[in-house]
């Protein structure tokens, strides 16, 4: 059987341009992936600071609604930003597992929000 040259460049730099291709295509859905992400976590950020605003108008008794109505239109961008992103198939990467909340005194596990050890009943 002779050797090809000709047929072996061609059939390598085909390799290559696929392997090319799909290590483009991965770098896109990452971006794409952490777009989505960074969306989820503005969204996380304005609604805490909206709760925030609406705790210290209603404490001191003021209101102030051009400023909750420019948080609330900061969370439906974000929202519909989040939304398109999906659309397009894009999936946010599963939150990394919180570490388990464990008794002091004995060591069980418990529930995050438990004010007593289900094992010991210990308070926590």
């Amino acid at each position: 059987m002779p050797f090809d040259l000709n047929n072996l460049l061609k059939t390598g730099g085909e390799l290559a341009q696929a392997a090319k291709d799909t290590a483009a295509d991965l770098a896109q859905r990452g971006k794409r992936q952490l777009d989505l992400t960074a969306a989820q976590n503005r969204l996380a950020k304005a609604q805490r600071q909206l709760g925030a605003l609406v705790y210290s108008l209603v404490r001191t008794g003021e209101e102030n609604q051009p400023l909750i109505d420019k948080y609330v239109d900061a969370i439906a961008k974000v929202e519909a930003e989040i939304e398109a992103l999906r659309a397009e198939g894009v999936e946010a990467a599963p939150a990394p597992a919180a570490p388990a909340k464990t008794c002091p005194q004995c060591g069980a596990e418990v529930e995050e929000d438990a004010l007593f050890c289900g094992g010991c009943g210990a308070q926590l």
